[in-house]
């Protein structure tokens, strides 16, 4: 049996659709929990509805504690073999467990990820090769935490099936977003194998202008993000995975990087001395990470310069941006 857990607060206009796309799946053995996280619009009313046509359905209502905390209230109540997370404002192609379940059993691994399709205003999507990749534990970390384009596997839990024996013991941090971030880290290091989907199997909402991953970057960036990606960096070490760590923390500084200018292009002069503090700060630790040979020379070279000059790096970037995009104007002319 899959548990899917649904974390809702305040999504009355897309809810009805994220669950009938849970119940109408070919995969039908399914453990269907929602978590109705204290909303005060007509969302747990049609979670109860549903309860009433299907019972597959568990609804739990409870007093808002955030994402995390619902969460874990789901985590929980669940009893499948398998574990799955859908966002109440997404929906899932109907075939998504069935071909996420059967790459588990073929390949023999311990959880299975997907790509995901954008959808709503400004929706962009690369072409897929519908393939399936048998990933090996060091291979799906490098790909995590590179953020690779071929093989998209995001801190995004809901894009993805898990054993239950690769998450026992975890859990969400209450009061922190983006707490997906480490989960994902632990259970990838949990798991013997992963098995890669490259196809679009689950639709995930990028219109909705209040929802958390579409706050102002200032606030998700430096607020959000940051305490959860060194953790990240912490645990693989304490795993004794010391390459995968230092990978981690350069990506990290790389990161950095393109935050720094991303602030100045938005005139947020306050978040961009932060990066600039933070950087300087830890420079040994740079310097140490940046001397290993995969970090690519491009990067040493931008570090170096950064360190030295910040207000030199964001004039030189801002120029090569203007120049590259006034030759690719004139090739397209």
């Amino acid at each position: 049996m899959i548990s899917i857990i649904v974390a809702i607060y305040n999504i009355e206009s897309y809810l009805r659709r994220c669950i009938e796309s849970i119940i109408g799946q070919t995969y039908q053995n399914l453990e269907i929990i929602l978590v109705n996280d204290g909303s005060t619009d007509n969302s747990g009313m049609i979670c109860d509805e549903y309860a009433g046509k299907d019972n597959r359905i568990k609804v739990i209502h409870k007093k808002n504690g955030g994402l995390s905390d619902a969460w874990n209230t789901g985590l929980a109540a669940v009893s499948g073999d398998y574990l799955g997370f859908v966002d109440g404002d997404d929906f899932i192609e109907p075939d998504m467990y069935e071909k996420m379940l059967g790459a588990i059993i073929e390949y023999q691994a311990g959880l299975a990820v997907c790509r995901f399709k954008k959808w709503g205003d400004k929706a962009v999507n690369n072409e897929t090769t519908n393939e399936i990749y048998p990933l090996s534990r060091a291979e799906a970390l490098e790909y995590y935490i590179s953020e690779n384009k071929q093989f998209v596997i995001m801190p995004s839990v809901w894009s993805k099936l898990f054993t239950r024996g690769v998450v026992e013991g975890l859990s969400f941090t209450i009061g922190k977003t983006s707490q997906d971030i480490m989960y994902t880290m632990a259970a990838l290091c949990q798991a013997e194998k992963i098995v890669y989907l490259d196809n679009y199997l689950y639709n995930y909402n990028v219109g909705r202008n209040d929802s958390i991953t579409n706050k102002k970057s200032t606030e998700k960036r430096l607020n959000v993000e940051l305490e959860p990606l060194r953790k990240g960096i912490e645990y693989l070490k304490s795993r004794g995975l010391d390459e995968l760590s230092d990978k981690a923390a350069y990506y990290f500084y790389r990161r950095m990087l393109f935050y720094f200018i991303d602030f100045k292009n938005e005139k947020q002069k306050k978040q961009a001395r932060q990066v600039v503090k933070m950087l300087k700060e830890e420079q040994k630790k740079i310097k140490s990470v940046y001397r290993n040979s995969w970090a690519k020379v491009g990067d040493k070279v931008r570090m170096r310069i950064f360190l030295s000059c910040p207000s030199l790096y964001y004039f030189l970037v801002k120029g090569y941006n203007v120049l590259v995009l006034s030759v690719r104007l004139k090739l397209t002319e």
